[in-house]
């Protein structure tokens, strides 16, 4: 694998989008639900609006270099408009991916799953 610091943000955004549906997907199976129950749990999960929330619930954890990510890929512009949300939702929902897939390409899979904990606690509430 290539240095992830030298991946652009969309490349980063890109796997991390992958990468943090995986683990809402995961998460969800555990609840154990009919799979239609479970994609809708998803969605309300993985969207620009609810990832900007997951971002601002773990923002005050995170290291100086994870923040780093975090706002290259936040700051990127992708020319995508967003469908059901804001603009500033969407640009946080892209920072929040890019740092999931530079937490994953550079193997802190403990730490990316740490962050989702918290994330998930939080985001159960919704769901029950």
């Amino acid at each position: 694998m290539n240095n992830p610091n030298l991946l652009s943000p969309s490349v980063l955004a890109f796997v991390g989008d992958a990468v943090y549906g995986l683990y809402v997907r995961t998460y969800l199976a555990n609840i154990n639900r009919p799979s239609g129950e479970l994609h809708k749990s998803s969605v309300k999960l993985v969207n620009a609006t609810a990832q900007a929330k997951a971002f601002h619930l773990i923002e005050p954890l995170l290291t100086e270099k994870e923040l780093s990510v975090f706002k290259r890929g936040r700051n990127f512009h992708t020319g995508n408009t967003p469908k059901n949300s804001t603009g500033g939702e969407y640009h946080l929902a892209t920072g929040l991916e890019t740092l999931f897939g530079f937490l994953y390409l550079s193997g802190e899979n403990d730490r990316a799953k740490m962050l989702f904990d918290i994330i998930w606690k939080k985001e159960m509430d919704t769901l029950v």
